[in-house]
C-alpha cells in the first residue's frame, strides 16, 4: 500500500524554492502527486477561517497554494525604512492514501487555500467562516459545503451537491453524470443554476421566502399531502402540506432537489 504523508508547518517547510510567475509573495506552495495518477483522484478539504479556490490544470499532479488572506500591502505605523521579512501564512497538514488527498488546517488564521488539480477529479470541500468556495472546468463528483460563504461552480461536469448556510449557490454545470441525483440548497440566499439543455430531472423546488423562476419547460407534479389519522385511537385526522414544487424536465429523470429558506431560486437553460 502506497502512501506519502505531507506536514506543512507554520515555522517555515516550503516545498518550492521560488513562487511561481504571477503568484504573491508570501503564498506557500506544496506539490502532491496521486498514487495513480492515471485514474481521477479525490481531494477532500477541511478548513477554518479559510476561502478556498480549486481550478484545473493540464498536468497529473495537485498544486496546493496557502496564503493569508486580505490585503499584505499594507503596512501598518512605524515601519517607515524597514523591510518586511515574510513567513510562510498558514499550517497545512496534507496526506495521500490510495488515491485519496485530504488537506487541513493546523491554525485558524484568516487564509485563502488555492489548489489545481487534473481536470478530472473528484471533490469534497467544506469550509467555515472564510469566505467563498469556488470550484471551476473540473469534471467528476463534485460535494461542497460552506457555513458562512459562498459557493461558486463554474463550467463543471459530473455530479454536484452543494450547501451555503449564509451565501448563495451559483452553479454551471456543462454536462451531468446520467442517472446521478444532485443537490443544491442555502439556508438564507439565492439559488442560480445552470442545466445542460438536454438534460432529463425530477426537480423538487422549494423557497419559503421567495420566487422560482426557469428557463425550462417544467411539467407540474402535484405533490402529496402527509396525512396522519389517529381517530381510532380517540386522535384527531390530520393533512399536511408544504410548498415544495415537483416537476420534471425533458421527460424525468434523476432527483435533483432545490432548496432555499430565504431567496430566489433561478433554473436556465444553458447549451
Amino acid at each position: 500500500m502506497h502512501k506519502a504523508v505531507i506536514i506543512f508547518v507554520i515555522v517555515g517547510l516550503t516545498l518550492a524554492a521560488m513562487p511561481a510567475r504571477g503568484q504573491d509573495v508570501g503564498l506557500d506552495r506544496l506539490i502532491v502527486n496521486f498514487s495513480d495518477p492515471a485514474r481521477p483522484g479525490l481531494v477532500r478539504v477541511n478548513m477554518v477561517n479559510s476561502a478556498i479556490a480549486v481550478k484545473s490544470h493540464s498536468g497529473r499532479e495537485v498544486i496546493i497554494d496557502g496564503g493569508q488572506a486580505g490585503n499584505r500591502n499594507r503596512r501598518p505605523p512605524g515601519t517607515d525604512g524597514l523591510r518586511r521579512i515574510d513567513t510562510p501564512m498558514m499550517g497545512l497538514s496534507v496526506e495521500e492514501e490510495n488515491n485519496v488527498m485530504t488537506i487541513t488546517s493546523r491554525n485558524f488564521a484568516p487564509a485563502r487555500l488555492e489548489i489545481q488539480v487534473p481536470a478530472r477529479t473528484n471533490l469534497n470541500l467544506k469550509t467555515v467562516n472564510g469566505g467563498q468556495i469556488l470550484v471551476a472546468d473540473i469534471e467528476g463528483e463534485i460535494e461542497v459545503t460552506n457555513t458562512n460563504g459562498s459557493v461558486v461552480l463554474d463550467n463543471v461536469a459530473g455530479s454536484v451537491v452543494a450547501h451555503a448556510t449564509n451565501g448563495r449557490v451559483l452553479v454551471s454545470l456543462r454536462d451531468v453524470t446520467p442517472d446521478k441525483p444532485m443537490s443544491f440548497t442555502s439556508m438564507n440566499a439565492t439559488l442560480d443554476v445552470t442545466l445542460p439543455a438536454n438534460v432529463k430531472a425530477n426537480l423538487r423546488m422549494r423557497t419559503d421566502n421567495g420566487e422560482i423562476y426557469s428557463g425550462f419547460d417544467i411539467t407540474r407534479r402535484p405533490g402529496t399531502p402527509t396525512t396522519e389519522d389517529s381517530r381510532s385511537r380517540g386522535g384527531l385526522f390530520r393533512v399536511l402540506t408544504d410548498q415544495t414544487i415537483n416537476g420534471t424536465i425533458n421527460g424525468g429523470g434523476p432527483n435533483f432537489d432545490l432548496r432555499t429558506l430565504n431567496g430566489n431560486i433561478y433554473i436556465r437553460k444553458g447549451k
